[in-house]
């Protein structure tokens, strides 16, 4: 969150920062051998699980029903599901099918491969195996056809639709199974290959002008500060594309001159990002319960099944679970793609607001459906598209300090901090190969040699 703190100070602490940098580097002459290496950091240790703050344990207690210790447990094993996850990617290659956390307490790790050989390699990094028709990427083809029947016809009864990885099947969500059957035949689909769930909800963006803590959009609605970033010298952070245009003037909770939007993309996508003004200064801070603060580190995607908390200004700190990634949604404004599903609670003025996956940043509230009283359905645009698109760097706790580049990171495909990188991809590090194991913005402290939560070697 961005916090107005005075400008002088944060000098004072970045002097302070070089100058014991600059002494504790020693001599050439007075060296001695090397140390010998460590342990490298667990998942969860790279991802801060094994760390969790206090207003995240609450929440989870309250909203999932865990106690601190169930809590604990099961960030830590949600962290390292992932890492164990992507590995599996890539031993799988075009036979993954995809991977969920389930279970209250536990978070067990299933892995889907449409080659039953594979199962003992699945079960042998602890996780479930199930073997499945289609792969990931038949659910992604099927899904982008939908995507591009929704640009060219309206499709207000049939308002969500995304992969749904344990059942194997792209799903669309419609208000009666004839609009959904019409809109998968306008896709040129068969209806066998997508599954319809009925239900009369109609996600909205979450964005109203009402009291309490906030920004706002040209004295007119409100919103919810996402997460702090910075682009080269300026300071901002991440929202919703749905709050404001490009140009439009933004007032803090005490309707202060803050910034302005900088940029901004919805429908399509639901991103932006405000400038804002030297009062202001970035914080890896996000408001918890009773305005305690929850510090971000990453920005590491969380799996399908995992715990994630939001923050907005009209409900405050609630929890759930994932439930899909890459979901379509069509708000009555247009559609928009890529957005995250969630049983998390939200409701209007809470858009643009942040949601965590323990200490790490997984996006900015959208829109949904229901209420914080009787439960709902909630949307999020991931961050780490936000920060791709428009060249943001998100602000953590790590010090991002700078340090001496590997002789490849000038190279093409080289490592560099700062970029997005998605599961899959491979870069150069120090001569060495190595390929992504879960979606992030890399940081100088998780460079690919030290951090096998997120990088494997080639």
């Amino acid at each position: 969150m961005v916090g107005r703190h005075a400008t002088g100070r944060r000098s004072a602490v970045v002097t302070a920062l070089g100058a014991l940098v600059l002494t504790a580097v020693p001599s050439a002459a007075a060296a001695g051998p090397p140390p010998a290496p460590g342990p490298l950091p667990t998942a969860a240790q790279t991802l801060g699980a094994d760390r969790p703050s206090a207003e995240v344990l609450r929440a989870l207690g309250r909203d999932l029903r865990l106690t601190p210790d169930q809590a604990s447990a099961r960030l830590v094993n949600e962290a390292e599901a992932g890492t164990r996850a992507g590995r599996l990617r890539t031993t799988l290659g075009t036979h993954y099918a995809g991977a969920w956390v389930s279970g209250t307490t536990s978070a067990r790790l299933t892995v889907a491969t449409t080659d039953a050989s594979h199962v003992a390699a699945i079960r042998a990094q602890g996780a479930e195996a199930t073997v499945v028709e289609r792969t990931l990427s038949d659910l992604t083809t099927v899904k982008e056809r939908l995507d591009a029947a929704a640009r060219r016809v309206s499709t207000p009864d049939t308002p969500v639709w995304y992969v749904d990885l344990p059942s194997n099947k792209v799903v669309v969500q419609a208000t009666e199974k004839k609009a959904a059957d019409s809109f998968v035949r306008a896709a040129g689909l068969d209806t066998k290959d997508v599954g319809v769930r009925v239900s009369e909800n109609r996600p909205r963006v979450l964005a109203d002008i009402v009291g309490g803590e906030a920004y706002f959009i040209d004295d007119k609605a409100r919103c919810s500060i996402g997460f702090s970033v910075t682009k080269g010298a300026e300071q901002g952070f991440a929202s919703a594309g749905h709050c404001g245009k490009p140009g439009a003037k933004t007032a803090g909770a005490d309707k202060a001159a803050q910034g302005e939007f900088k940029a901004s993309t919805f429908p399509s996508k639901d991103m932006s990002w405000v400038g804002v003004n030297e009062s202001w200064t970035a914080t890896p801070d996000v408001k918890g319960e009773d305005d305690k603060k929850v510090q971000v580190a990453g920005s590491v995607q969380a799996l399908v099944g995992a715990s994630v908390c939001r923050s907005g200004s009209t409900t405050g700190w609630h929890c759930g679970t994932i439930e899909q990634h890459d979901a379509s949604v069509s708000y009555a404004e247009g559609t928009v793609d890529g957005l995250t599903q969630t049983t998390v609670c939200a409701e209007p003025g809470d858009s643009g607001g942040p949601f965590v996956a323990g200490a790490q940043a997984q996006g900015v509230t959208s829109g949904g459906s229901g209420d914080c009283t009787n439960g709902g359905t909630t949307f999020f645009q991931p961050v780490n598209p936000i920060l791709e698109e428009f060249g943001l760097t998100l602000k953590t706790t790590d010090t991002q300090a700078t340090l001496p580049a590997p002789a490849d990171e000038g190279v093409a495909n080289g490592w560099r901090s700062g970029r997005v990188y998605q599961a899959g991809s491979t870069v150069s590090y120090g001569g060495v190969r190595y390929t992504c194991l879960q979606n992030h913005q890399a940081q100088v402290a998780w460079s690919p040699e030290g951090t096998p939560a997120l990088w494997q070697q080639l």
